[in-house]
């Protein structure tokens, strides 16, 4: 950060110019460079510049005569105030001219203050300090704007982050049950608006009770990281949302998807995941770790509700595991309404 102030003095006498200098020195402002003219100020200045100028190289402050020749101070000045990481400098115009006329147009033209010649050093030190004053408060609250900015951001990033995590499942990584929930009912009406088909995948991992049991709960939760990681690259659309639906047990929701679409896919996760050939010497279904599925399909219509193909899909997992397990079986919700309306 810098302690010093950057001054310019814009002059086309370098008698002013030393004069100038030699007043700010005194005063123990050392950092203070010289043109002598507009054209070269405004490269000192780097306007028309698209590389970046270093905090160190920027100016606090410029004095600038307002009569030279090629380009006058007025002039400079609009064009210098027109470039936006010049336009909180503050410019200070010298001036032999005290007429209203004059006076405006410097300050319409962006000027804060103004000296008069011939110049008196108690007078410019005491609006030269004022001017730096006002750059350096400035200069304070757009370093205290950043670091808003820069602290909102962070704050919505770990925001979003939060909502990220609260979404998953903290073992697996897939989705927790809330966000499925959430997603099933949105899914479930955009596929009604597209009248588009929607399909569910239920899956349980055979005998999970005495995997964990018998190989401890460590292994147990080793065993689901590897069974949703399997089941998560079969998902190859992002749409595809699989989730932990409590337990051992996992859903798979696959919108635009219709019922052989879902079978298949079943089928290539559960061969996965035999492939994955976990050691299982307690279940009754294979020697290795293996999962049943329960598939399910519908265009959504205002007479069906969400629950009803998860119930449809709840019913195949119930056959699956009834024919022996390590198996996909698909179901429909139309006769599951039936079979329930009969319970009722």
């Amino acid at each position: 950060m810098k302690t010093i102030p950057n001054i310019l003095a814009v002059d086309d006498s370098r008698l002013a110019l030393t004069a100038l200098k030699d007043t700010f020195t005194q005063q123990g402002l050392t950092s203070v460079s010289t043109a002598h003219s507009a054209a070269e100020a405004l490269t000192i200045l780097g306007v028309g510049k698209t590389v970046a100028v270093k905090e160190d190289e920027e100016f606090d402050l410029i004095i600038l005569d307002i009569v030279m020749p090629d380009m006058d101070g007025i002039k400079a000045c609009k064009i210098i105030k027109n470039v936006d990481r010049l336009k909180d400098v503050p410019i200070i115009i010298v001036t032999s001219r005290t007429d209203y006329d004059s006076l405006a147009e410097a300050f319409q033209a962006g000027a804060m203050d103004y000296i008069t010649k011939p110049i008196h050093a108690v007078e410019l030190m005491a609006r030269v300090h004022s001017a730096l004053a006002l750059k350096a408060e400035v200069d304070r609250r757009k370093a205290r704007e950043q670091q808003l900015i820069e602290m909102t951001s962070r704050l919505s990033e770990a925001n979003q982050e939060l909502k990220r995590l609260s979404s998953l499942d903290g073992l697996t990584g897939v989705a927790n049950r809330r966000l499925f929930d959430v997603t099933l009912e949105q899914e479930w009406r955009r596929s009604m608006r597209q009248k588009r088909s929607l399909a569910l995948v239920m899956m349980d991992i055979d005998f999970f009770k005495l995997y964990n049991d018998h190989y401890g709960h460590q292994a147990g939760d080793e065993c689901l990281k590897q069974v949703s990681a399997a089941i998560q690259k079969c998902l190859r659309r992002p749409a595809d949302l699989l989730a932990r639906y409590g337990g051992e047990e996992f859903v798979a929701l696959l919108p635009d998807t219709d019922l052989p679409g879902a079978f298949t896919l079943a089928e290539y996760a559960r061969r996965g995941i035999e492939r994955l050939a976990l050691a299982h010497s307690f279940s009754k279904a294979a020697p290795v770790v293996t999962v049943s599925l329960g598939v399910a399909a519908i265009i959504p219509e205002n007479r069906f509700k969400p629950a009803q193909l998860l119930g449809a899909a709840d019913q195949a997992l119930y056959r699956a595991k009834e024919e022996g397990r390590n198996r996909a079986v698909t179901g429909a919700v139309e006769p599951y309404l039936s079979e329930k309306g009969d319970r009722q």
